[in-house]
């Protein structure tokens, strides 16, 4: 196994660590229901999901239907 020669300085440590940064996730909002989501993710309102201001899948038609 490798081992260092030398102790790696705090200062050495910490300048290559400086590119693992957390990143704040972009909020979107939908044209059509106004609800926040992910940027190109889908995302459910009142049991319609929707992506890009379209419904892909309807259950709420099916809850009706079932009651």
């Amino acid at each position: 196994m490798a081992h260092p020669k030398r102790k790696i300085s705090r200062t050495r440590r910490d300048k290559r660590r400086t590119h693992y940064k957390a990143v704040v996730p972009t909020i979107a909002t939908c044209p059509t229901t106004g609800e926040a989501h992910l940027f190109h993710r889908a995302h459910w309102h009142e049991g319609k999901l929707y992506y890009r201001g379209q419904v892909l899948i309807d259950n709420s038609e099916k809850e009706e239907n079932l009651a």
